[in-house]
């Protein structure tokens, strides 16, 4: 796949390019705990997104999609309109972040190509983000430490695509490593690796095959709710900063505090915050057991509480709960379509396939895409 990379690129500019990649994440637990200053549990995958690049003598970036089968090109020193609700949103918006960041970041020739789902829930944006970013940096002889490069493509989320999200999924497609979870301070900015012992187990993903459109805007809803809620928390525990900063204690004494929906919002992102922590505390343990209960209680909650979830996702974790061999099974990403995440015996994987499938189709007509998630590393060049 490189060299075929390398060949088009050579082909449409003329030019021999570097290669950079930059993986999806599957999200084991924390679930839109990031904007709230929480914590998260991501892994980065084996999936990612390529660009092939060389730097031009100008200030121009040109870009090609091989997926899309589409071009575009933009000045570094005159930034074009944001918002535009199109792919180039995420390409120009890191390049616009990181030349704040990195000063003499050069004009480049683009190609792109990804082997993840747009949608999926598996952070192709991060990955297109953390990919590009990586390298505009490389060819231009910059470096750039790994939290301001993913700091870099939140604020490209924020500014030129226009949704408030966290730091999650640009930071472990930076700083994944294979074999390891990554366990993210998303306040102090901050993760921490935690083994994956998978001889016997495997995480498998499994995509709905759908995105409800109300992704975007409810996503923003959900942040502004959570932030109502801090505000009227904060009559009474005045040091509040975030939900983070609520204990599940706290919550219980004050809820009555907070209108609904805002109280299960509330509810859901300061549950999940401390499933999260005692998820990593059972997997550093290797108790499968208490990671599956821990998984299908995120789900329930993102469900019922935080309502980002829907049909599609409901029906795939109901499947794969009554399969032989599943420890857990949740929803993963911000929801409304998506994938699953579940922790699966290596040995009943075949059933589990067979059995997930049969039972999705009954109830949809579509066939879900469902394969293993290996843990891999972050952000980097390909020799």
């Amino acid at each position: 796949m490189t060299e075929t990379l390398r060949e088009i690129f050579r082909n449409r500019f003329g030019s021999e390019p570097r290669l950079f990649r930059a993986p999806g994440r599957v999200n084991l637990i924390g679930e839109h705990t990031d904007y709230n200053d929480g914590f998260v549990l991501p892994m980065a995958i084996q999936q990612n997104t390529t660009v092939a690049a060389a730097k031009r003598a100008d200030r121009i970036v040109r870009v090609f999609s091989l997926n899309l089968e589409k071009d575009a090109e933009f000045d570094l020193d005159s930034p074009g309109p944001r918002r535009r609700g199109i792919w180039l949103d995420y390409v120009e918006g890191v390049a616009q972040a990181l030349r704040k960041r990195a000063p003499g970041l050069s004009g480049a020739d683009l190609m792109i190509q990804s082997d993840l789902p747009i949608g999926g829930g598996l952070s192709s944006s991060a990955a297109l983000e953390m990919s590009v970013g990586t390298a505009l940096l490389g060819i231009s002889g910059l470096e750039l430490d790994r939290v301001s490069l993913a700091l870099s493509g939140q604020e490209s989320e924020h500014n030129y695509v226009g949704i408030n999200s966290g730091i999650m999924d640009q930071f472990v497609a930076v700083l994944g490593k294979a074999g390891h979870a990554l366990l993210i301070d998303c306040r102090g900015l901050r993760g921490d690796l935690v083994p994956l012992s998978l001889d016997d187990s495997a995480i498998m993903v499994c995509d709905t095959k759908v995105k409800h459109e109300l992704g975007s805007s409810e996503y923003n809803t959900r942040r502004s709710q959570c932030e109502q809620g801090v505000a009227l928390l904060r009559q009474t525990l005045p040091n509040i900063k975030a939900l983070r900063d609520v204990s599940t204690a706290e919550f219980e004494l004050h809820q009555g505090l907070l209108p609904e929906p805002v109280r299960r919002r509330c509810r859901h992102v300061i549950t999940e915050n401390a499933r999260t922590l005692d998820a990593t505390r059972a997997l550093s343990a290797g108790d499968l057991k208490e990671m599956g209960r821990l998984m299908l209680a995120s789900h329930q909650s993102l469900r019922d509480d935080y309502e980002v979830s829907c049909r599609e996702l409901d029906l795939l974790v109901e499947a794969a709960s009554a399969a032989t061999g599943v420890w857990g099974a949740r929803m993963t990403g911000g929801g409304f379509g998506g994938c699953t995440v579940n922790l699966v015996r290596r040995s009943a994987l075949d059933q589990f396939r067979e059995k997930v499938t049969e039972r999705y189709v009954t109830a949809t007509g579509l066939e879900p895409t469902i394969f293993v998630a290996e843990p891999s590393d972050g952000a980097c060049e390909i020799p």
